[in-house]
């Protein structure tokens, strides 16, 4: 009984020793400014003790002599104190300069993001989007302001469009879109890339940063840095993975078969081709698609040298049958120092190699994603011999099973890359770089239409095309930087650059009337039969051109600063009268923050003033041809001899017409923005006005044949101008010890005006585009207009006024001198009824990143918006025709209630079919954990879960209303080409050896 008394007085005497040992700790933390900081997180080292400080910068915490606290803020450096026989600790935590010491990648160098005074964003890589993607532009989308990115859910085609502050061309494709540079290469294909390789993405969004590219920066330019070795003496093994699923998003809400035979009965209508089926034509064509992805990466090295290699395969099944994506790609880096450190040597290999299987998106009925919709429910998909079901009676009308099974598209894509890379530094400051790059891209085309093929019926068709692409890159650049008196910091570069692009080097064949499907389009020479008119011809196109540049920085204190470039092009492309161009830039910047004034007011931690001025061009998307006078095949003649033996031969005529004073499009950009910092770096961001102004825009405009042998030409006629403004806000509204939230809103506002599309020598009243390609409507169909005065995407339609008596749609009339309306209405509406009726161009554009972490928990939110913008719903409009029922198609459901059944005119184009086009998008929610380190040959594991296009808020009555902002007619839905929307949910894993 004693025993256990002093055992249980001597527990009793350490628990008190333990408790008295404990003392509270109290204190203030302030920034150098003597400002308290709020939400500094203090926490008693190697424990879960900790505490936060308050409004006041005060802070108290139980602990013990020998212990240390530790006191961690964003934007501020870490330290730690340790406890002796103090009872207050007060602190002054010193500023991180982390963030603006932050390096930029530019044209030809990088810089500090403090002494940048242009507009560039840059998204690393933990920030771009999560999903199942096959190019670079999809993972930007709503991180950048500015850049308007719309994708596809076709596993073959990746990214719709693209653009930066507005279109400014009246050209579409490559001339619409951004530059890009990977690794300092300029225009370097993006199929080389995977997602998984990418360390970062600057975006040059004004003129004083892009100007340095020169003729190919008018629309912003994407500069893209690849993971490289590191420097630690050892290797490491990296592997990232996921599984993804996607199912269609929305469905359109057709009419099944008791709808149609409902609706046939209520209207006195004869269905013509019910047999008797219920078939849900959606549910045939569509699944659920699984993807697969896989990256392998080695990298190490040392001080003096470091590697890279990687190798990924991606496999994305699309959700509509016959659609698949499968690519294959490695790459190799490595780089070493020689010659007493003074030489850098690197040398990089990428290769590619991607399949693409499509299925027929073609008009007249020949489309997939059409007839999935307009085929009837009343047919069965198979005749009882089991061949496909084709109902004949009407024109255009095709099964949609048949198109998938019977008609298949290849296309295969191989391309090689290398660039070697060398950096001298000859003195201190000043170093000679010398990039080279060759790549060779080969591209297969695989058609074949079988002999059971409802939409060519040639007995068996086979089409085979081959293309050849390659690109030979030297630049030469010097880049000197000293810094005077520990203040005045000077920067200058020079440099020359040669560029050779052979383009188009092929072939392709169609052959037809095969006996037996066996060897597809492997063996053409089992045809009976070739197609003259089907040999494609894919001339050899060389252009060659070759720049001189320089840019010139200077800093004083990282107060004041200054930046000009210079660039002058040569490009083959033009005419020969202006095949050179100059493009300067200049740009100023002041840190005001660094001024007494401002630090006096204890308010801003960071504090710049930027303005820029530059003039960029456009030859992206130029042919080698399209100055000159080129002559092409044009027909066939019969020929006979004196022997009268007759053969058909060539007939030659031009084709274009040549233009020697064609030159660059140029774009002038004025930047002004304004980067601040509060808090510590809690709160921070940018605003940003531009006035973007494009000129000598290139078109092709109809001229006389008693002039030129053509009756077309490209000039330079037009003017358009983009003004915005552009805010981004970036903060961490909760940092504590285990909880933090970061958010990140970007919000664009872009005004596009055509200013002119004429002068004294070609003129052109207006452009008609954007064909609906409405059924009964094929020609004067267009829906939009490029006119003086009004953005790209008018919409320029009849009016729609009801019905009159007949139960017949009728629109308002309109004077055709005035353009008013006169107060009558029409069922025939004339050419000269048309008026403006709305605009494809939204007003405000968003994106909103959301992320927060929770002990080793983290959430990512992001969301995407478009506001302000009107949508042509030429899908609901082709499928609301009551016409289709008494044809045998199938039409929607909501023709029973919306549609009457006398109403002949209903497809008119009208902005009837004009809707809201607003949007707000949760486009990704992830979910992950990060187990840390396990033992000791795991360095890190995460694992993940991810939904892609969660829910969208709309009022669109279509399908999405995520479609086409860019090109040349925005804001049209159309249903043959259309790939319906995904919802995707993918599960990945990232772990480091």
């Amino acid at each position: 009984m004693r025993k256990t008394h002093l055992v249980c007085f001597f527990i009793f005497l350490m628990s008190s020793i333990s408790v008295f040992a404990q003392k509270s700790i109290t204190g203030k933390v302030v920034d150098a400014s003597g400002e308290p900081l709020i939400g500094v997180n203090v926490l008693v080292k190697g424990t879960t003790v900790g505490t936060i400080t308050d409004v006041d910068g005060q802070y108290q915490i139980q602990t013990s002599n020998g212990n240390s606290l530790t006191f961690t803020y964003i934007g501020y450096v870490s330290q730690e104190v340790k406890v002796t026989n103090q009872n207050v600790i007060n602190l002054t935590m010193k500023e991180d300069a982390k963030t603006l010491d932050e390096v930029v990648v530019v044209g030809y160098g990088s810089m500090t993001r403090k002494d940048v005074t242009s507009s560039i964003t840059t998204v690393k890589a933990d920030k771009l989007n999560t999903g199942v993607y096959t190019d670079p532009g999809q993972l930007l989308q709503g991180k950048v302001p500015g850049l308007t990115i719309v994708q596809s859910s076709d596993p073959t085609s990746g990214t719709t469009s693209i653009s930066l502050r507005g279109a400014s061309s009246l050209r579409s494709g490559k001339a619409m879109e951004p530059y890009y540079v990977v690794d300092g290469i300029p225009g370097m294909s993006l199929n080389l890339i995977a997602p998984e390789d990418i360390e970062s993405i600057d975006v040059l969004r004004d003129a004083s940063a892009t100007a340095i590219y020169g003729s190919k920066a008018a629309n912003g330019v994407i500069v893209i840095t690849t993971k490289k070795g590191s420097k630690t003496d050892r290797s490491y093994v990296s592997y990232s993975g996921y599984v993804g699923f996607d199912n269609i998003a929305k469905r359109l809400d057709m009419m099944s078969a008791s709808d149609l035979r409902s609706y046939a009965s209520a209207n006195n209508i004869t269905l013509p081709n019910d047999k008797g089926y219920n078939t849900n034509w959606n549910d045939e064509v569509l699944r659920t698609a699984v993807s697969h992805s896989h990256n392998v990466s080695i990298n190490g090295g040392s001080e003096r040298s470091s590697y890279n290699a990687s190798l990924s395969y991606l496999n994305k099944e699309g959700i509509v049958l016959g659609t698949e994506f499968e690519r294959i790609s490695g790459r190799a880096y490595a780089q070493t120092k020689c010659l007493n450190d003074r030489l850098t040597l690197a040398l990089n290999v990428n290769a590619a190699q991607s399949k693409g299987k499509s299925v027929s998106s073609n008009k007249d009925g020949q489309s997939v994603f059409d007839a999935m919709n307009y085929y009837s429910p009343l047919l069965p998909t198979k005749n009882e011999d089991g061949t496909w079901y084709n109902y004949t009676s009407v024109n255009q009308y095709h099964n949609p099973l048949s198109m998938i099974y019977e008609d298949s598209y290849e296309t295969i894509k191989k391309v090689l890359q290398g660039t070697g890379k060398a950096s001298l530094q000859i003195t201190k400051d000043l170093v000679w770089n010398l990039n080279l790059s060759y790549e060779n891209e080969q591209i297969n085309y695989n058609n074949y239409n079988t002999t059971e093929s409802q939409i060519v019926t040639a007995n068996g068709q086979a089409f085979r095309g081959t293309l050849e692409n390659k690109k030979k890159v030297l630049e030469t650049y010097f880049n000197y930087d000293h810094t005077f008196a520990d203040v005045h910091k000077l920067g200058l570069m020079t440099g020359y650059s040669y560029e050779q692009t052979d383009n188009n080097d092929g072939f392709g064949l169609t052959v037809y009337d095969f006996y037996s499907d066996a060897t597809s389009y492997y063996n053409l020479g089992f045809a009976n039969k070739m197609d003259m008119t089907g040999i494609t011809a894919y001339p050899l196109e060389t252009l060659r051109m070759i720049s001189f540049y320089g840019r010139l920085n200077y800093s004083y204190n990282s107060k004041y600063m200054f930046q000009a470039t210079i660039r002058r092009d040569g490009s083959s492309a033009f005419g020969k009268n202006n095949r050179w161009g100059t493009f300067p830039s200049a740009s100023l910047a002041w840190r005001m923050s660094e001024e007494k004034f401002i630090k006096d007011l204890n308010l801003f931690d960071d504090l710049k003033f930027r303005v820029g001025y530059g003039v960029s061009g456009n030859s992206l998307g130029f042919g080698a041809f399209q100055a000159i006078q080129t002559y092409g095949p044009s027909g066939w003649f019969t020929y006979t001899d004196a022997n009268g033996n007759s053969s058909l031969y060539r007939t030659i005529a031009a084709q274009s017409n040549a233009n020697p004073d064609l030159k660059w499009e140029r774009t002038a950009m004025l930047n002004v923005g304004l980067d601040f910092s509060f808090f510590g770096g809690r709160l921070g961001g940018t605003i940003e006005y531009y006035d973007k102004r494009t000129s000598d825009l290139i078109y092709s405009y109809n001229v006389s044949t008693n002039r030129y042998p053509y009756g077309t030409m490209y000039a330079n006629v037009g003017d358009i101008t983009n003004r915005g403004i552009e805010f981004t806000i970036n903060a961490t509204p909760i940092s504590m010890k285990d909880f933090t939230w970061d958010t990140s809103l970007n919000l664009s506002h872009n005004k596009n005006n055509v200013k002119s599309i004429s002068n004294s020598d070609y003129s052109v009243d207006y452009i008609a585009t954007g064909d609906p390609e409405i059924a009964g409507y094929s020609s004067n169909a267009q829906v939009e207009r490029i006119m003086e005065g009004h953005p790209l995407g008018t919409f320029y339609t009849y009016e729609w006024a009801g019905y009159n008596a007949e139960g017949i749609s009728v629109f308002y009339k309109h004077d055709p001198e005035t353009g008013e309306r006169t107060g009558e209405t029409t069922k025939d509406p004339v050419d000269t009824d048309r008026t403006i009726t709305g605009s494809a161009q939204p007003k405000l554009n968003l994106g909103w990143t959301n992320n927060f972490k929770y002990k080793n928990w983290s959430l990512d939110l992001f969301f995407t918006g478009v506001f302000g913008n009107k949508i042509y719903n030429a899908t609901k409009e082709q499928y609301s025709n009551v016409a289709f029922v008494t044809e045998g198609r199938n039409v929607l459901k909501s023709v029973a209630t919306e549609q009457k059944a006398t109403d002949v005119q209903s497809q008119a184009p009208s902005d009837r079919w004009l809707e809201n086009g607003d949007y707000f998008r949760l486009s990704t929610l992830s979910l992950g954990y990060s187990f840390g380190k396990l033992g000791n040959w795991v360095n890190s594991l995460k694992v993940y879960a991810t939904c892609n296009n969660l829910f969208t808020i709309t009022g669109y009555s279509g399908r999405d209303p995520e479609i086409n902002l860019g090109g040349l007619e925005p804001g049209i839905d159309r249903r043959t080409n259309y790939y319906p929307r995904t919802r995707t949910f993918m599960l990945g894993v990232n772990v480091n050896f």
